[in-house]
């Protein structure tokens, strides 16, 4: 099975100085996901986690809902012409009763480990798949000073991040600021995929109570995860995308991006964020 780093030779240029060492690198294979037998998309990943990268993807594509809908994960034997597994091609089987929308067993996709989705349809398609309205029974609060203190302590967790500098991560934290799961990947979306994934595994969709932190900037497809996973709150340390405040603003999803020390951008949703004790406290 492929690993998460590999080696490989670098020349070094420090003050003039010309030096020859090994480098770790993160690594980056393909992974193709089949569904029910038949190749629905290949995306560009860090290996490790396949199987919660791969729910994770079908619950983002309204394939998934919870534990139940999926029957079982498994590697694909003979993957290879000469017929060894590669530990690159796995097969989603869903329960009989589940219903698979004509949207995914109708087209080839392929992902890339920076825009994730190409192309993906529209904010209708989102609005109308969506399982889990974001509502707040009672209403999630979040205090500015909490949103701030999140990205130390993801990139505390980074662990692969340490020996490589390559890799994004994603996070899942609750509304006290509790670090449930972190997940890294070489692509923001998979690191993503992964942490829905194991929700689902675990059973706990819709995520209704967390806080989604994510390492760069938050994209269409990063918030449309978001949304179909029941999640309320979207923190970013980089910048949104015009259309992922769409998106934001029309599903009741608090975007916030520019999270960077104690400052940060609200883009939507802010009668989640405690405004007004931040500004008494400025």
């Amino acid at each position: 099975m492929g690993r998460v780093t590999e080696r490989r030779k670098v020349i070094r240029i420090r003050d003039g100085v010309v030096s020859s060492r090994p480098d770790t690198l993160v690594a980056e294979e393909p992974l193709e996901i089949r569904l029910n037998g038949k190749p629905l998309a290949i995306t560009m990943r860090t290996p490790g986690d396949d199987f919660a990268l791969a729910a994770g993807f079908l619950v983002s594509e309204g394939v998934l809902a919870n534990a139940y809908d999926l029957q079982n994960i498994v590697y694909c034997a003979g993957a290879t012409v000469d017929g060894s597994n590669s530990y690159n091609v796995v097969d989603v089987r869903t329960a009989p009763d589940v219903v698979i929308p004509d949207i995914t067993l109708e087209r080839n996709v392929y992902t890339t480990s920076s825009c994730g989705l190409c192309g993906k349809a529209s904010l209708d398609a989102v609005r109308t798949t969506a399982r889990w309205p974001i509502a707040d029974t009672p209403p999630v609060r979040v205090e500015p000073s909490l949103l701030a203190s999140l990205p130390d302590r993801l990139r505390a967790a980074q662990r692969v991040f340490d020996r490589t500098g390559g890799l994004h991560a994603a996070a899942l934290f609750s509304e006290e600021g509790e670090l449930l799961d972190v997940r890294e990947d070489v692509g923001r979306h998979n690191a993503v995929d992964k942490l829905v994934g194991r929700a689902l595994q675990n059973g706990d969709l819709p995520l209704s109570r967390v806080i989604l932190l994510v390492s760069g900037r938050a994209s269409f497809e990063l918030a449309q995860k978001a949304v179909m996973a029941g999640i309320p709150v979207l923190a970013a340390v980089s910048a949104p995308s015009s259309l992922a405040v769409d998106l934001a603003a029309e599903t009741g999803l608090t975007l916030v991006g520019f999270l960077r020390g104690s400052n940060m951008n609200v883009y939507a949703g802010e009668d989640r964020i405690a405004l007004r004790a931040a500004a008494a406290q400025g």
